[in-house]
C-alpha cells in the first residue's frame, strides 16, 4: 500500500530460518520509489489466540479517513485436536501519524471472520483488500476449497468488526483451492490508469478476479463483469475458468495487486520462488523473493491485462550499448558486448522479413504452450526461430538461459507466435529445477515487428513479451555464467533470417537496501 510518502511492501516472513514453518510472520519494508528499501521490525507476529500457530497471508485497505486496516488469516486449532483451522483476523496502526507504520495492534474483538459450520476450516484463508458495495456496506473475499471447487466466499460488514457471508461466493469453478485470490476493477481498455477499488467498484465496467492455484504453483486470472448488487462476478469468455490466462508462465506466485494513488497506477507484486534445493537455501539463510513491481492494465482488446516493469525500475539504468539494422542468418549469433552483463534491462525489437518458411501449427498445443515449448527448445531448429536471446551465458555457451519467439503459421494463414523459456542449459549443476516454460502471445505481428524486453538479475531472468501482453520469469543459477563472467547474445536457429530493428542493453546498478534502527 501507499501512506503518507511511503510504500510499503508486507509479506510472509520467518525470522527462524530460510524455510517455511508455522511460526510465520508479517515481514515489513518501505520505500520511497518501489525501488530502494528499508526493512522495518516485523509488522504482525503470532500474539493472540486467533493467531498463535502463525499469521498468514491477507491484504490492507485504506478506509475513507485514510487510516489503513491489515485482515490477515490467523492459525489456531481446537484444543486437544493438532489440526490446524483458519480464522481473519484485523489490526491497525498503533499511531496513524507514523509514516513508516511501525507498530500494529489487534483489537480484543478478533477474529472478525470465523469459517462457518460445514465450511473446510482448512482451506480458509488470504482476505483480499475491502472495497463498498452500493449499499455502503464492506466486503472482502476469502479463498476457500469445497470438494475441489474453488471459491471466493463473500463477507459484508457496516462496521468492519461483524462480518457475514453471503449465500452465494462471488464466483467459483472446479479448480481445488483458491489461495490469494484478488479482485480489482480496471479502466476502459487501453488505458493504462489504474481504478481504485473502493468507491469504483460498483461502477467499472470490467473487473479482474484474480486465483492462486497451490496445485500447479501459477497464478491464473479472467476478465469478466462485476454485479455490485447481487455480488456475483461473471467472467466474459464461458470456458475462462478452464483455460485461464496467467499473468506469468515461470516462477511468479501468491501475487497480489494495490491501487497508488500518487501515481494512478495499479502495480502487481509477484513471490517468485527458489530453484535449487532446501538445503542451499539454508546455506544462503533465506530464500524466496518478490518480482520486480509491474504496472497494471486492461489490453486494448479488453481480453488480458498487460504488465510492465513500475518506470522508477529504469533509474538504476546506465552505461546502454545500441544495436540497429543487424541481420543474424540462420544458425548463427552475435554477443551484445558489455562490462557486467549479469544485471542488466534489454530493450529489442525483432523484424520477421518473411512467414513462408513458419512452421504449420499443430492446433492440438493450442491450450499447451509449454508442451510444445518442451518439443521444440531452444536449440531445435525451425522455420521461423526459434530466436531471441541468451542470457547468462558463459563464454564457451556451455551455461546459457534462451528467451526466445517461435513463430507458426495457422490453418486460416494468421502468425501463432510462441514464447519461451529454456533453462535446460542454466546452469552445470544437476541438482536444480531447469524446465522448459511458455506462453503465447496476442499479437498478428502484421508490421512484421515483436518486442521483448528482459531484466537480468544474477539469479533471476524476467522478461515481457510485446509490451508485456505476455510475462515469463526464470530462476537460474548460473555457476559460470556469473559476473564479469556472464555473456549476452542473440540468437537464430530458424531458417529465416531474422533482422534485429533495435537494441538497447543497459548496465543495471543495485538497489539499495538499508536496516531501519529503531
Amino acid at each position: 500500500m501507499y501512506y503518507k510518502g511511503w510504500y510499503h511492501l508486507f509479506y510472509q516472513y520467518n525470522p527462524n530460518g530460510a524455510a517455511w514453518d508455522r511460526s510465520i510472520v508479517w515481514g515489513h519494508s518501505v520505500s520511497r520509489d518501489l525501488v530502494n528499501w528499508m526493512t522495518l521490525e516485523p509488522a504482525i507476529s503470532p500474539s493472540i489466540d486467533s493467531d498463535r500457530f502463525g499469521c498468514w497471508s491477507g491484504s490492507a485497505t485504506i478506509l475513507p479517513d485514510g487510516t489503513p486496516i491489515i485482515v490477515y488469516t490467523g492459525i489456531n486449532r481446537i484444543q486437544g485436536n493438532d489440526t490446524n483451522y483458519q480464522v481473519q483476523n484485523a489490526a491497525y496502526p498503533k499511531n496513524a501519524s507514523d509514516p513508516l507504520l511501525r507498530e500494529w495492534v489487534k483489537p480484543g474483538y478478533n477474529p472478525i471472520i470465523s469459517p462457518d459450520a460445514g465450511l473446510n476450516a482448512t482451506q480458509f484463508r488470504d482476505p483480499t483488500t475491502a472495497w463498498k458495495g452500493p449499499d455502503g456496506r464492506w466486503r472482502l473475499l476469502v479463498g476457500n476449497e469445497d470438494g475441489q471447487v474453488g471459491r471466493a466466499l463473500v463477507y459484508r460488514s457496516s462496521d468492519l468488526k461483524t462480518w457475514e457471508r453471503a449465500a452465494e461466493p462471488l464466483h467459483a469453478a472446479k479448480t481445488a483451492m483458491w489461495e490469494c485470490p484478488d479482485f480489482f476493477p480496471v479502466a476502459a481498455a487501453g488505458e493504462e490508469s489504474g481504478v481504485d477499488l473502493d468507491g469504483a467498484a460498483a461502477t467499472a465496467d470490467k473487473h479482474v478476479l484474480k486465483s492462486s492455484l497451490p496445485f500447479l504453483w501459477n497464478d491464473y486470472y479472467t476478465v469478466g463483469t462485476y454485479d455490485a448488487g447481487e455480488d456475483r462476478y461473471v467472467p466474459d469468455d464461458p470456458s475462462g475458468d478452464y483455460a485461464r490466462r496467467r499473468y506469468d508462465y515461470g516462477t511468479f506466485y501468491a501475487s497480489k495487486t494495490f491501487y497508488d494513488p500518487a501515481k494512478k497506477r495499479r502495480v502487481l507484486w509477484g513471490w517468485v520462488n527458489e530453484s535449487d534445493t532446501a538445503a542451499a537455501d539454508a546455506a544462503k539463510g533465506w530464500a524466496g523473493i518478490q518480482a520486480v513491481p509491474r504496472k497494471v492494465w486492461l489490453d486494448a482488446g479488453g481480453k488480458q491485462l498487460v504488465q510492465w516493469p513500475v518506470e522508477e525500475v529504469e533509474s538504476l539504468r546506465g552505461n546502454p550499448t545500441m544495436v540497429s539494422d543487424k541481420v543474424v542468418k540462420a544458425g548463427k549469433h552475435f554477443e551484445i558486448k558489455m562490462y557486467e552483463a549479469a544485471q542488466a534491462d534489454v530493450e529489442v525489437v525483432f523484424e520477421i522479413t518473411s512467414l513462408e518458411k513458419a512452421e504449420p501449427f499443430d492446433t492440438s498445443f493450442s491450450n499447451d504452450a509449454q508442451k510444445l515449448c518442451n518439443m521444440k527448445g531452444a536449440d531445435v531448429a525451425g522455420g521461423v526461430g526459434p530466436f531471441g536471446l541468451w542470457v547468462l551465458a558463459s563464454a564457451d555457451l556451455e551455461e546459457r538461459t534462451a528467451v526466445f519467439f517461435r513463430v507458426f503459421r495457422a490453418y486460416d494463414g494468421k502468425p501463432v507466435v510462441l514464447m519461451c523459456s529454456d533453462t535446460t542449459k542454466s546452469s552445470l549443476s544437476s541438482d536444480l529445477y531447469k524446465p522448459r516454460v511458455a506462453g503465447y502471445v496476442d499479437t498478428d505481428i502484421t508490421d512484421g515487428k515483436i518486442s521483448l524486453r528482459t531484466l537480468i538479475d544474477r539469479s533471476v531472468v524476467e522478461s515481457f513479451g510485446v509490451r508485456g501482453k505476455t510475462c515469463i520469469l526464470s530462476r537460474v543459477y548460473p555457476s559460470l555464467a556469473t559476473g564479469r563472467n556472464a555473456h549476452l547474445l542473440v540468437f537464430n536457429n530458424g531458417e529465416e533470417d531474422i533482422k534485429v530493428h533495435h537494441l538497447t542493453a543497459w548496465e543495471m546498478n543495485n538497489a539499495q537496501f538499508t536496516k531501519s534502527a529503531l
